[in-house]
């Protein structure tokens, strides 16, 4: 690439085998997709398998199953999150070795009565000085420099980490690697440039980013799109009842998810054929119909 040149566009989508994709997924999935396609940009598909404990067996297999039912076309072959973990490790020992991070031996009970703010608990720093062998987790070590990003659709973010969450985990006490430090090291590896994903990981962009300039990343640009609620208000998610998404009636419903990214498809699009419906959305995406939007009540 010569100097100057626009860097190419890669996103991707990255879901959790935690259990079937629902309808909420699919409108991270459509969003994703869709900038990567209109930026004449790659779409990469990576399963994020490292919390065993949490992951419903033959859920990666239904995922990739349902993109395909779906019509997605991803680039090159699936990365599992599982096969980074010598990459996970070589960056948590960079920021160990650094005296970036540090073994915490803190509970949750012990933790009960910590101060708290919008992002949860606030850590108060116990185990910064060092803490007894044994059991731990392995925390990073912030400051109270402003981390800001211009999200897309959001507008401007910005956090103050040590007073608003503290020092946060990026090993878990189980020996697994916590999301945030994954996330980070699997986005560099593969060249992401643009994160596409729901408002639910909005405040997790401030931490990912430390990270990132901790150890010396590049940092993509973000786009969040608004949640999705049932009519109480609360997050369509596994945990509040999400069916699976139907394999039967796709047509319909990858019309009905355009309909709630406010891309106004004509009435006729769910009669239509998969490759017609996904031809409209590539010629009508406009990610700018949402944005502000924190939330979208579900409508059908």
């Amino acid at each position: 690439m010569q100097a100057g040149e626009p860097i190419p566009y890669v996103g991707r989508f990255a879901p959790s085998p935690t259990g079937p994709l629902h309808f909420g997924s699919l409108l991270a999935a459509v969003a994703s997709y869709l900038q990567a396609r209109t930026n004449n940009g790659q779409w990469l598909l990576r399963i994020e398998d490292i919390d065993p404990p949490r992951e419903q067996a033959g859920a990666s297999k239904d995922i990739i199953t349902t993109l395909q039912r779906y019509g997605f076309e991803w680039d090159g072959d699936i990365v599992f999150q599982s096969a980074s973990s010598d990459a996970h490790d070589r960056a948590l020992s960079s920021l160990r070795k650094r005296n970036l991070a540090y073994r915490c031996r803190c509970s949750r009970r012990d933790l009960a009565n910590a101060p708290r703010s919008s992002l949860g608990i606030i850590y108060p720093g116990t185990c910064r000085n060092g803490c007894d062998r044994g059991e731990a987790a392995i925390r990073v070590r912030t400051d109270d420099s402003e981390i800001a990003f211009e999200d897309i659709l959001q507008g401007r973010v910005a956090h103050r980490l040590e007073s608003e969450s503290g020092d946060f985990v990026i090993r878990r006490r189980d020996g697994l690697m916590a999301y945030q430090l994954a996330v980070v090291v699997d986005d560099e590896m593969q060249g992401i440039t643009e994160v596409v994903r729901g408002m639910d990981l909005l405040d997790s962009t401030p931490r990912q980013i430390w990270l990132q300039q901790l150890l010396d990343f590049s940092t993509p640009h973000y786009l969040h799109i608004p949640l999705i609620t049932h009519a109480n208000g609360d997050k369509l998610s596994k945990l509040t009842g999400a069916p699976a998404l139907p394999l039967d009636a796709v047509e319909s419903t990858l019309a009905a998810a355009l309909t709630e990214l406010r891309q106004g498809p004509p009435s006729d699009l769910a009669g239509r054929s998969l490759p017609e419906i996904w031809s409209w959305a590539n010629k009508n995406w406009q990610p700018g119909q949402l944005r502000r939007l924190k939330t979208i009540v579900k409508t059908s």
